[in-house]
């Protein structure tokens, strides 16, 4: 079975890279680990842990998004609500509380859902961010936890995969038929041009 592990990195859309970088690398600190980019393009990436990274092309007529509640339902063609990030520690969630507020960005209360304490809060580009922080002696990933009170025949079958319920993949790719294709990037860091 395949390892993940974290998120390699989420890739979400800016019209002002500048505005962005502001946010996320001068105001949260994630470091800027990464700037892909030729004329019309750019594709930035933050570091969010050893793991995991968030990403920002920059397009000219990307508009900032309107502003959501973050978990409110919507109608129609949807495909985000919102974004968690983790903190070690509550007195940091009640840090970024504090930086978002004094920058002038509009921040919820501490929010308890039992397992996690939150806060909410929305970056330039209008993309609902959410920052997390574990309560104490409560870890849903070492001990899971089914809340719902109508869960559904499938989430009752617990928290581990049940792979058998897929097909079997008939001819693994061999390493001799294994080919990587050049993509946006592989000339900046290994002069491999794109067909």
């Amino acid at each position: 079975m395949v390892r993940f592990i974290g998120v390699n990195h989420l890739a979400m859309a800016t019209g002002d890279m500048d505005k962005t970088i502001r946010f996320w690398r001068d105001l949260l600190g994630m470091r800027l680990v990464a700037g892909l980019g030729q004329k019309g393009y750019r594709h930035y990436f933050f570091q969010i842990s050893d793991h995991d990274l968030i990403a920002f092309f920059e397009w000219p007529d990307v508009e900032p998004a309107l502003l959501k509640v973050h978990g409110r339902p919507v109608r129609g063609p949807f495909i985000f609500d919102h974004v968690s990030f983790g903190v070690e520690t509550e007195d940091e969630l009640w840090e970024l509380k504090g930086k978002l507020e004094a920058a002038g960005f509009d921040v919820s209360d501490v929010i308890d859902h039992g397992f996690i304490h939150s806060i909410y809060a929305h970056d330039p580009n209008g993309i609902p961010i959410e920052f997390s922080h574990d309560v104490e002696g409560i870890d849903i990933r070492k001990d899971p936890q089914m809340k719902d009170q109508s869960p559904s025949e499938v989430a009752l079958e617990g928290a581990e995969p049940w792979v058998e319920i897929w097909p079997e993949v008939e001819r693994p790719t061999p390493p001799s038929e294994r080919i990587v294709y050049p993509g946006a990037g592989s000339e900046l860091f290994h002069g491999k041009k794109r067909a």
